[in-house]
């Protein structure tokens, strides 16, 4: 695959969650699964994640949350990526998540949702899925 069609990602860590090594073992998945991705770092705001998404040129942004703030936080992300003309983006959501948050999650945009444990190849292929029903749309 060209480096122009790969598919690029952007992970992210919103708020003030100091624990990213979950996050730091997606990225490098899915880099074998010959995708870009661009890893933000801890303690970013909504408004550093769309700015990243919008400067990287990214198709999918991957938010990894384990503080239990992604009620309160992902509106915000979302919110952020829209002001900057990135509603398309496909955004999905890691870490620790309760089941019950699923519903209202993918109400409000999110694509995905990968709890710990999640196999990387399957978050690979939801990607590459999601990537592919976009183009087909």
């Amino acid at each position: 695959m060209a480096d122009k069609e790969k598919i690029r990602v952007l992970v992210a860590k919103p708020g003030l969650d100091g624990h990213d090594r979950g996050a730091k073992v997606v990225a490098r998945a899915l880099r074998d699964y010959g995708m870009e991705v661009i890893y933000t770092g801890l303690r970013q705001t909504p408004e550093m994640i769309a700015q990243s998404a919008l400067q990287e040129d990214v198709d999918v942004v991957g938010v990894s949350i384990l503080s239990g703030a992604h009620l309160e936080l992902f509106p915000i992300v979302l919110q952020k990526l829209s002001e900057k003309g990135l509603e398309n983006t496909i955004v999905m959501a890691g870490g620790i998540i309760p089941e019950e948050d699923h519903p209202a999650l993918h109400q409000m945009g999110i694509k995905g949702i990968f709890g710990p444990g999640t196999p990387t190849n399957e978050i690979a292929e939801f990607i590459k899925n999601a990537i592919a029903e976009k183009k087909s749309a």
